[in-house]
């Protein structure tokens, strides 16, 4: 038994210094630093300020706003991300012609490197030479949208390029979901008269919510980090650093300003912020399921 257990221990062992070189030492590393004066002016003799640089966040005005427009950006996407994706894995579900071509197209934006997608979209914003602009011009007679000066224009980019990134995601998940829901339940529906609304409502969206629940936790604490869209598609919080998200204006503390203390407070505050959330989103919907 002994033996086992000292073969088991040895198996794990590579994996838990990994795990504890690159996830808990950088996570304890973080923690001192937020408790620390530590930036470009004190990089080699930084000293610990206590909670100075949470006192600092939480005293900054920019922090709320930014706060409530990291949650914005993240609602209206995760909103999107689910409903696109659960709409086109009932439509994909069905016998469409083509099924499996469509499937494949739509994993595609899935596939596609984040800093590839940023890039070629915000080409695509230009406002004088960018696709969306041709297209509104062009096809539909609108005028021209100042998509990258404009910071409600900027933000408005980013989320349409955030969306097409990440609604295959639920596609997926919402597909395999489907895959799992008895047809018995559909033919009783029918024979009792239940329109494709009702049977959507009664049976597939209930059917849905375990497998879509950890897909929304992890789409949500994805989308809330979602650093490399927003910096790559407004060009590093373009115009006048009004575009950032709590992540990116984090960064902008740590890599622009190296206000190293002060960025890993924020750091924290968002950790605190996803595990808060995940635990209240899981005990709800855990709830709702009982009862």
């Amino acid at each position: 038994m002994n033996r086992d257990r000292n073969f088991a221990m040895w198996m794990v062992a590579p994996a838990a210094v990994v795990v504890a070189l690159v996830v808990v030492w950088p996570f304890i590393y973080n923690i001192a630093l937020s408790f620390s004066n530590m930036s470009l002016l004190h990089i080699h003799d930084w000293e610990f300020i206590g909670p100075r640089q949470y006192e600092k966040v939480f005293s900054d005005s920019i922090f709320y706003s930014v706060l409530g427009k990291t949650l914005l950006w993240t609602v209206v996407n995760v909103f999107f991300h689910v409903a696109i994706g659960v709409a086109l894995a009932v439509i994909l579900h069905e016998n469409v012609p083509g099924k499996r071509l469509f499937r494949t197209l739509l994993i595609l934006p899935w596939a596609i490197p984040a800093v590839v997608t940023a890039l070629t979209w915000r080409g695509m914003f230009h406002y004088e030479y960018g696709a969306v602009n041709l297209i509104l011009t062009k096809v539909f007679a609108q005028t021209p949208i100042q998509w990258l000066n404009d910071p409600i224009g900027t933000f408005a980019a980013c989320v349409i390029t955030n969306v097409w990134l990440g609604f295959p995601f639920m596609m997926v998940v919402a597909l395999g979901g489907l895959q799992s829901i008895p047809k018995e339940l559909y033919e009783a529906a029918m024979i009792d008269g239940a329109s494709a609304w009702q049977r959507f409502r009664t049976i597939t969206l209930p059917m849905l919510v375990p497998v879509l629940t950890p897909a929304i936790i992890l789409g949500f604490v994805w989308t809330f980090n979602k650093v490399d869209i927003v910096w790559l598609v407004s060009n590093g919080g373009e115009p006048a650093d009004q575009t950032h998200i709590l992540v990116s204006y984090v960064y902008r503390a740590a890599f622009n300003l190296y206000r190293y203390g002060y960025a890993a407070a924020g750091s924290m505050i968002i950790f605190l912020l996803l595990v808060l959330f995940s635990v209240t989103f899981m005990r709800r919907m855990r709830a709702g399921t009982e009862s």
